[in-house]
């Protein structure tokens, strides 16, 4: 019995790659030498691209399904910061060798996620070299309303969304940092594996919102980069940080800080909003299904963070990701 001939780079494009778009607006997809899409009226194009490295970004050992949503869900999450629909998805993919297997999840991972949020895979490349994915994902936001960094003012009040830093206690877990019982590593690692972007959070934050960040990078830096764009200074009551179950019960206070704060890979929204909209917030996310919490106002300054913790003021070192630090 002779073996099957294995697969090229084409071979891979039609076999997990190449589902056809059921967006109207793609009018070329997945196939030729680029896309073609249909721009609604009075919308701008919102683009973000991010790459994921073996051993940058994640371990060798993650499932290849989580992988697979994970790299979306980071673009998707940009997107959701910037009040934007996603729609549109380029994928460039580098394989160290074909494993079909592999193959098979990521791309399920991949289609779940985009399936759900109506996001359609118009191209892309594949090449050999050390695994390494990048995602270009396209999206449209009526005009004048996307969410910036640089909107937030003086006595704004600052929100996040969801529940942070269990994305970092599970990769503390993992780099032998500490030990998790079994449940708690099970409900971690789904944050860590697969975050929810916050598309839904960002419509109803457009009117609302002065300013917006995914924190992926981790609250602390993020936070920065609003006050610094708008010229702000912030203070955060670390009482009010919202902590999962699972956090409190495997680490003490101090590390649940530590996490919230600097853990990053949350993939939630930090938002600030106007005094004059703080009653409007609770309409404009309800819809979403999304939690969030008030933790800290905004005061002038060139963004410095002051913490306090049972209204005395609490130190910790910034150590938010950065990729060449």
């Amino acid at each position: 019995m002779s073996s099957q001939p294995p697969l090229g780079e084409f071979d891979i494009i039609e076999k997990f790659f190449q589902r056809s778009a059921s967006r109207p607006d793609v009018l070329l997809g997945v196939g030729d030498d680029a896309a073609l899409v249909t721009i609604p009226e009075n919308n701008q194009i919102a683009i973000s691209t991010d790459t994921l490295v073996e051993g940058v970004h994640f371990f060798s050992d993650i499932p290849p399904r989580a992988l697979g949503h994970k790299a979306l869900a980071v673009n998707l999450s940009d997107m959701a910061a910037m009040g934007a629909e996603p729609r549109w998805v380029t994928l460039a993919i580098t394989l160290p060798e074909i494993d079909e297997a592999w193959l098979a999840q990521f791309s399920k991972g991949f289609y779940d996620l985009a399936e759900y949020f109506n996001v359609a895979l118009i191209g892309g490349d594949t090449t050999k070299g050390p695994l390494s994915i990048t995602v270009t994902v396209h999206g449209v936001v009526p005009n004048g309303k996307a969410l910036r960094r640089d909107g937030a003012k003086p006595g704004d009040w600052v929100y996040v969304t969801g529940n942070i830093g269990d994305s970092g206690l599970a990769l503390a877990h993992l780099q032998n940092k500490i030990s998790l019982s079994p449940q708690q590593l099970e409900l971690s690692l789904k944050q860590h594996y697969y975050p929810q972007p916050r598309v839904l959070a960002g419509y109803g934050l457009r009117d609302i919102a002065s300013a917006t960040i995914d924190i992926s990078d981790g609250l602390y830096n993020d936070l920065q980069h609003i006050l610094r764009k708008s010229h702000c200074s912030a203070t955060l009551k670390l009482d009010n940080l919202p902590l999962s179950e699972t956090m409190n019960e495997a680490v003490g206070v101090d590390q649940s800080i530590a996490l919230a704060l600097n853990g990053g890979e949350d993939y939630e929204l930090c938002f600030t909003v106007p005094e004059s909209n703080k009653g409007s917030v609770d309409t404009s996310l309800s819809y979403s299904g999304v939690p969030y919490t008030c933790i800290g106002q905004l005061a002038p300054g060139h963004g410095e963070i002051k913490l306090k913790y049972q209204d005395k003021p609490y130190q910790i070192e910034p150590t938010g990701w950065d990729h060449f630090n």
